[in-house]
């Protein structure tokens, strides 16, 4: 069937025209709200992003922050397209008091329940911080400011229904790598604990800071250690949370100390901290240690085993003061248990231990071991058992010091003299005299009020072998001592030596500087026991050579280092005689005695009791004692003197006859012989004075003169002497015979060997006819004294 064509309808052009301008213009508004809500969406966004939300946003999410359990601050809070909310430079406070900052965080995204924002319910889901920097502000004990920082700082914190739920959080803090995970329970009707006080509070900063100084001083050669943490408790009650630790480092290094393979696990639980172990190890070898801490009693428990290098460890951490000194060449073994007790007063430990060290030295004295037990409780120290090897003996020892109360008992049997630069410094130099071929065997008991040996009282006994003592030996002594007023007193001394023995007792003043000497009796030779005195007298003692070692008493005190008060009195009988040099011939006494009495600068002879040449001779002297001062003046009184022995001393002319007396007070210096000048006194009694050397020639003139006379013997002879630069000098000698008198005058330089006398002969008997003739008879005598040459003077 053909189609039928129908012509088509024609629709009215005006009203086409309307429908088709209308929805043009409504597509056109619909465009433009579009672009508009875009362009606002964006801007806003922008503006969101830099500027931030208003305060009052601000303020409804610090709210919010609040009913969390966080009290916290935000500077601003802006929107990221990608991470939503953000709030940015929070400060978080402590929830008990908004004065104390606990921490400054850069940034912290916010999961928002937006719904719950509008319908103004609870709408804070979660935190997420990302790569944030955490800044602790501190302040340093001057009240500077510091700060300590976590860096890298990550977490995410769920706040599901009354609780704060951390999954994850780590960052760095001071170069330890800490991560922690745990919840907190924050019930709505949460009433926080009391706040704490501001000093309470400085008290916890103050101990924040430290530890943050000293974990500034480890670095890590190695991987960062690592810090887990896990924690759940509830927010009123933070002090009564659950938290366990665990420290793990590979290398920690502190100054010069390396710590390796640190492994420490603690825990802390109804405000109780537990260190179940804290182990490392270093060079030289381990360390173990476990400990608790009780908040409400404030006392910890411990117990530690080390044997690390010691003195490097507390190098390391300052604390080596006890230590110095000493140098240990192998690692020292330490076990220390006890408790401390922490009160707000004072600090109370209660500390016991043992100490092994194997080779180690101190102050540069080599000990080959060393082991002790010992307590501390904070004011007394006990040390029992004290037990040191030395390659010269063993030291035992036991030491108690508590206030006002120091006591130490000591066995020893190590060389002293190894021990002198660990002494103090008297005990020292009075050390550094001493020489000991075999150690000695010392005991004491000592008592004082504290360390200081001035304060010591206590006694022992000491026995030596074969000793030196100020360059002079002996082969044994032994002796009980005390201390008692910073002084050494030996009591009931016994000193042996091949010539005989001394006994006594003395006293070393170490406050005085002085000794005591109370009734030392000795048989030994003084030349040499005298430099246990003072070897400075030494050369006062020295020209008296006893034959055989004198009795010597010795009572007084004996000062140095420039002491005043020195009076020693020694007395001494030499039995068995004693040779002295006078005038430069050696003069033989077969029995001689005096008392000495040492002052000042002074020696005093008195009451000089000798048997010299068959006569006696008795005197007193005054010496100088005084550095550069040599001065002495003597008296001396001799009777009976063997004439012939004299002149042969002095004269080699044996040919004398008769006996000497007389007297002689003379002052000189040292042994210069022509600085002695005195006065005295000389008769010659039953003897020959022609026999004399310078009178010897004057018999064969006599003899010419009147026959017979030169061999009349002259037996009387006396003459006042002076002496002075080495020349006898006298104005009234006289000579006695049967036929003749001599008178005479003049000098004999009896250290120049030379003569200058005058003689006049007064005859007697027949030689009295020859009286008007006597300017005939007087003679010169010149020349030598041992071949004088006689001459008449008027010729």
């Amino acid at each position: 069937m053909s189609p039928v064509l129908e012509p088509p309808k024609v629709r009215s052009s005006a009203k086409y025209r309307r429908h088709t301008w209308g929805r043009r213009i409504a597509l056109s508004v619909i465009r433009l709200a579009i672009l508009a809500a875009i362009f606002a969406t964006i801007g806003g966004g922008y503006y969101l992003a830099r500027r931030g939300f208003g305060r009052e946003w601000r303020y409804r999410v610090v709210e919010e922050l609040h009913k969390r359990g966080v009290e916290a601050y935000i500077g601003r809070l802006t929107l990221d397209p990608f991470r939503g909310l953000v709030a940015r430079n929070v400060r978080i406070f402590d929830y008990k008091n908004r004065e104390n900052t606990l921490a400054l965080i850069s940034e912290v995204s916010l999961d928002i329940n937006y719904a719950a924002l509008i319908h103004r319910q609870p709408f804070l889901n979660a935190l997420d911080v990302r790569d944030a920097q955490i800044t602790f502000p501190l302040k340093t004990a001057e009240g500077k400011s510091d700060k300590a920082q976590l860096t890298n700082f990550r977490a995410h914190v769920y706040f599901p229904p009354e609780q704060i739920y951390v999954s994850q959080a780590e960052g760095i803090f001071c170069g330890i790598r800490i991560s922690a995970t745990g919840q907190l329970i924050k019930r709505e009707n949460y009433q926080p604990s009391p706040s704490i006080s501001p000093e309470e509070w400085q008290r916890r900063l103050s101990i924040a800071q430290r530890v943050l100084n000293e974990l500034k001083k480890f670095t890590f050669p190695g991987a960062l250690p690592s810090l887990q943490l896990k924690f759940s408790g509830d927010v009123a009650e933070i002090e009564k949370a659950h938290v366990e630790a665990t420290l793990r480092g590979d290398r920690l290094k502190r100054a010069r100390y390396e710590m390796r393979d640190l492994s420490a696990v603690a825990e802390w639980n109804d405000q109780r901290l537990d260190i179940g172990h804290c182990e490392w190890g270093d060079a030289k070898g381990n360390f173990t240690a476990r400990a608790d801490w009780n908040h409400e009693t404030n006392r910890a428990n411990f117990q530690v085993r080390s044997s690390v290098d010691l003195k490097a460890f507390l190098d390391a951490f300052g604390l080596a003061e006890p230590l110095a000194g000493i140098e240990f060449h192998s690692p020292p073994l330490v076990e220390i248990s006890g408790s401390l007790t922490f009160g707000p007063s004072r600090f109370r430990p209660n500390v016991i231990g043992h100490a092994a060290f194997g080779q180690f030295s101190y102050k540069t004295v080599p000990f080959s071991d060393l082991a002790a037990d010992f307590s501390w409780d904070g004011e007394r120290t006990f040390v029992r058992d004290l037990r040191v090897h030395h390659q010269t003996g063993l030291l035992r020892a036991d030491l108690l010091e508590a206030p006002d109360d120091f006591r130490l008992n000591i066995e020893s049997a190590i060389s002293p003299g190894a021990l002198r630069p660990v002494v103090p410094r008297e005990l020292n130099e009075f050390l550094r005299d001493w020489e000991w071929q075999r150690s000695p065997a010392i005991r004491l008991a000592i008592r004082g009020r504290d360390r200081n040996p001035g304060s010591w009282q206590g006694d022992g006994t000491v026995a030596l072998g074969r000793t030196r003592f100020r360059g002079t030996w002996m082969n044994s002594a032994n002796t009980r001592i005390r201390f008692a007023d910073g002084a050494l007193t030996c009591e009931d001394i016994h000193v042996s030596r091949d010539e005989g023995v001394g006994s006594g007792s003395f006293t070393y003043d170490f406050k005085k500087h002085e000794v005591r000497i109370s009734n030392i009796r000795s048989s030994l030779n003084p030349a040499e026991a005298v430099f246990w005195i003072d070897p400075k007298i030494s050369k006062t003692v020295a020209p008296y050579k006893f034959r055989r070692p004198p009795n010597v008493t010795a009572n007084g005190v004996y000062q140095f280092r420039g002491g005043k008060n020195t009076r020693l009195e020694v007395n001494a009988d030499g039995a068995n005689g004693m040779d002295y040099v006078f005038l430069g011939k050696t003069v033989p006494f077969d029995h001689i005695s005096a008392r000495l009495l040492f002052t000042p600068d002074r020696l005093q002879i008195t009451d000089v009791r000798g048997a010299l040449l068959a006569g006696t001779l008795r005197g007193n002297a005054d010496i100088s004692l005084a550095k550069n001062d040599p001065r002495y003046r003597a008296s001396l009184a001799l009777s009976g003197i063997n004439f012939p022995r004299l002149t042969d001393l002095y004269y080699n002319y044996k040919t004398a006859q008769g006996v000497l007396s007389g007297t002689y007070d003379f002052s000189g210096l040292g042994t210069n012989w022509r600085s002695m000048r005195g006065r005295g006194k000389l008769e010659v009694a039953n003897g020959n004075v022609f026999a004399i050397p310078i009178f010897g020639p004057l018999s064969g003139i006599l003899n010419h003169i009147v026959p017979g006379s030169g061999y009349s013997i002259a037996h009387e002879a006396t003459a006042a002497l002076k002496i002075e630069n080495g020349i006898i000098h006298t104005d009234d000698f006289e000579a006695a015979g049967a036929l003749f008198s001599m008178l005479g005058h003049g000098d004999i330089h009896f250290l120049d060997d030379k003569l200058d006398f005058s003689l006049r002969l007064n005859m007697k008997g027949p030689g009295v006819l020859l009286t008007p003739m006597y300017k005939l008879f007087e003679y010169a005598g010149t020349g030598s004294l041992k071949k004088p040459d006689w001459h008449p003077k008027v010729f």
